[in-house]
């Protein structure tokens, strides 16, 4: 057990007055509350001189951002209840910088509702909030970036890229928002409809542009020379466009993430206009770290098979951070914040017996505290282990993955749940998973394959997957059942899929397409109806061909929206097929697969004469952002699952 710290104490206060914490439960199994309820923190961010901490905690179902002294009291609060917070920044000792979304039809605007991301200023002292971009000429109170948080002739201030309209498209615009007076001005330097992204140096200035056609699938980027923007490198990139990586290893130098000649993923680095460099080894890299006064490139962190390596280029910096991690002994840390001289850094720790906590690490001092746990009613009797497993499918190819066992049970002919990830290329990670431990703590194995799409294997695996959906993507997940199988762990008979959003699509493409395997599908915002899906895509783009249309293309192995490979990897068009029962849970404000794709495939059961519950989350986002109706889908999901696959 971690021992108490004042931050515990501190969320005890809180819950006395802003919060009601439910307490520790102590029943086998335990209530599924301890999985399914939102984190009870959620961020954990140092200030600047590491005097003080902001963090966004919860109830399970309200937010709160408290901002605290490191190893003191409470200073300030904001209670944004029901409000999605998405994030938070410092901006100077005194300044924090929240992010929030919501769902909205905009008056005026064509297309589907979307979600739209908000920035509020938060003065801690004077305790006021004020909602940014409020009123600006020919522009939404929107942003569609991170905010960027720079100095402005010695003044806090923040960046923005906001929309603004030109011949009434909306396009990309910078902001800058002096936090002292208030003032924001856009940026007219540089603007352009094409613009996607900005680079931002340490006075407030843009150095750096990215443009993108959508239509046509091309990318630019520009810079500014001798005070007018000149492009310095241009590319097809039909998939969407390359982003802005920060600066480079000198602080000046612009790092863009972009395909080299062979396609696979780099760091290009850009000097002026004529010279730039592809970092060696940078393909390997899933994020980076810069330094947090400089700006300047200082490494990055990636995936080593299951291990999560940091590296820094300066030797000195690698041997701190080998000393931070030697306090966590066996458990995954990730760096969440540090300070501007990187003395004072918080870590997330993920213990395999007590699940994830945050504690702040004192170089100074060398010490460690702990701040909290992330499920704060979460103990070691609550967490299941888990181990990587490797297989090879039909046609050779290695899968990774993770299994998830149910603590205290024999390994030997176990339920199984199939639970695989959304995307497609996204992956599984080592560590605490939420839904994989609530299932676990019911009685089932639950295997997460990172099947042929999946990101983090190289690119020849994620190139594996393109025209395999519905396909190779999916035996891949089967071919890791019969693996198991093959070793005694799990009991064939007994084995159901469940998924969100991709992951929900394979559940439906288990039922449909690869039939046989599975007792149960549970398929939570998944596409149904793929011919549906993409007119979709192509209608939030005022009918024009897309970047996000020609990446599920690629995926799907479809030549366009006409093609009739689509019809035949559609769950929804193979109905009458299904012979296994299926729930359909999805949220009512989603808007990346559109709630009608659940309708569809549970009207096309209803008609064929099959068993079929549809379950609507109202309120709730693609990403189960709010705690009731996150906690609705995993409570309806256990019970589907044990009534068509008991666990005993």
């Amino acid at each position: 057990m971690r021992s108490a710290s004042v931050f515990v104490r501190f969320l005890a206060l809180c819950a006395a007055s802003l919060l009601l914490v439910t307490p520790v439960s102590a029943a086998p199994p335990p209530d599924l509350g301890v999985y399914g309820r939102l984190p009870n923190i959620e961020q954990v961010e140092i200030s600047p001189d590491g005097s003080k901490l902001a963090v966004i905690v919860t109830n399970g179902d309200q937010r709160l951002l408290a901002v605290r002294e490191v190893g003191g009291g409470l200073l300030a609060g904001v209670n944004a209840g029901a409000t999605k917070l998405r994030g938070v920044v410092w901006a100077g000792e005194d300044h924090l910088i929240l992010v929030a979304s919501r769902t909205a039809d905009v008056m005026g605007l064509t297309g589907p509702a979307r979600e739209y991301y908000m920035a509020t200023h938060f003065n801690w002292r004077t305790k006021k909030q004020t909602r940014l971009l409020q009123n600006q000429p020919n522009a939404m109170n929107v942003i569609v970036g991170p905010p960027m948080v720079r100095s402005l002739n010695g003044d806090p201030g923040v960046l923005l890229e906001g929309i603004r309209f030109i011949n009434q498209r909306g396009a990309s615009a910078l902001f800058q928002v002096n936090l002292r007076t208030g003032a924001t001005r856009a940026l007219e330097r540089g603007a352009h409809e094409d613009a996607n992204d900005w680079l931002v140096d340490a006075k407030g200035e843009p150095v750096a542009q990215s443009l993108y056609d959508g239509q046509r699938g091309k990318w630019s980027l520009r810079i500014p020379i001798n005070g007018a923007w000149k492009t310095i490198d241009e590319a097809n990139s039909p998939m969407g466009s390359y982003r802005i990586s920060g600066f480079g290893r000198d602080g000046r130098s612009v790092l863009v993430r972009r395909a080299d000649e062979r396609g696979r993923s780099v760091l290009r680095e850009y000097v002026g206009a004529d010279k730039r460099e592809d970092l060696p080894e940078s393909s390997d890299l899933g994020g980076l770290l810069h330094d947090p006064a400089t700006l300047a490139l200082l490494g990055g962190y990636r995936l080593n098979g299951d291990e999560l390596v940091y590296t820094f280029f300066d030797p000195k910096a690698q041997k701190t951070w080998a000393a931070v991690t030697k306090a966590f002994a066996g458990d995954r840390v990730q760096l969440a914040s540090w300070s501007n001289d990187r003395k004072r850094v918080v870590v997330k720790v993920d213990s395999a017996d007590l699940g994830p906590a945050y504690a702040l690490v004192d170089l100074n001092t060398g010490k460690a505290d702990w701040l909290g746990s992330v499920y704060s009613d979460l103990d070691s009797a609550h967490v299941s282990p888990v181990r990587a497993i490797r297989y090879k499918a039909a046609d050779g190819l290695g899968i990774s993955g993770y299994l998830t066992l149910p603590k205290g049970r024999n390994p030997r002919n176990l339920p199984l749940i199939v639970l695989p990830h959304g995307g497609p290329e996204g992956r599984d990670t080592p560590g605490f998973d939420w839904w994989s431990q609530a299932l676990a703590s019911r009685g089932y194995a639950v295997l997460q394959p990172n099947f042929r799409g999946s990101e983090g294997f190289g690119w020849d695996f994620v190139r594996a997957g393109f025209g395999e959906w519905g396909k190779k993507m999916q035996t891949d997940l089967s071919d890791g059942v019969r693996d198991l199988v093959k070793q005694g762990i799990v009991d064939p008979k007994r084995v159901c899929i469940v998924g969100a959003s991709y992951g929900g699509y394979a559940a439906l493409a288990g039922a449909t397409l690869d039939r046989g395997v599975y007792r149960c599908a549970v398929s939570v915002a998944g596409p149904s109806d793929l011919r549906r899906m993409l007119q979709a895509v192509r209608n939030a783009n005022n009918g024009m061909t897309s970047a996000a249309q020609r990446y599920w293309l690629r995926f799907m192995g479809a030549d366009g929206l006409t093609d009739p490979d689509l019809q035949a990897i559609s769950p929804a068009r193979l109905a009458d097929q299904v012979d296994i029962p299926i729930m359909l849970i999805h949220g009512k404000d989603d808007t990346v697969v559109r709630y009608d794709q659940s309708v569809v495939m549970a009207d096309a059961l209803r008609k064929a004469g099959k068993p079929v519950e549809l379950i609507t989350l109202d309120g709730e986002d693609h990403w189960l952002s709010r705690g009731a109706t996150r906690l609705k889908m995993l409570s309806e999901t256990v019970a589907f699952v044990e009534k068509h696959n008991p666990p005993d």
